[in-house]
């Protein structure tokens, strides 16, 4: 029982690290599937679809990894591109040229 007391311990402070940029991813990607999953095309469903629903609920719930996962496999199914993280702590991409 100590062993998982100590195990619980120790892992909270890296989720606890790493919880505000999972809830943004989360919330991006919710935010985004909504406004562009929302149309008057064939592929609308936008909020209603069960599976963002369910994913919304992950994300309240403080379950963001099985959100972000469900809400990427979504996007694809509905063939949006996953847009890139954005306000998180991202490496540059190498090979930008901003020279003209």
């Amino acid at each position: 029982m100590l062993v998982i007391v100590a195990g619980a311990a120790l892992a909270s402070p890296a989720f606890a690290q790493s919880s505000p940029d999972l809830k943004a991813r989360c919330d991006q990607l919710i935010s985004y599937y909504d406004r562009y999953g929302a149309s008057r095309g064939e592929n609308s469903d936008g909020a209603r679809n069960p599976t963002r629903m369910a994913a919304g609920l992950d994300c309240e719930h403080g379950r963001y990894n099985e959100g972000i996962s469900a809400m990427e496999a979504l996007l694809r199914a509905k063939n949006f591109d996953v847009p890139p993280a954005t306000g998180m702590a991202q490496t540059p991409s190498s090979g930008a040229n901003t020279s003209r």
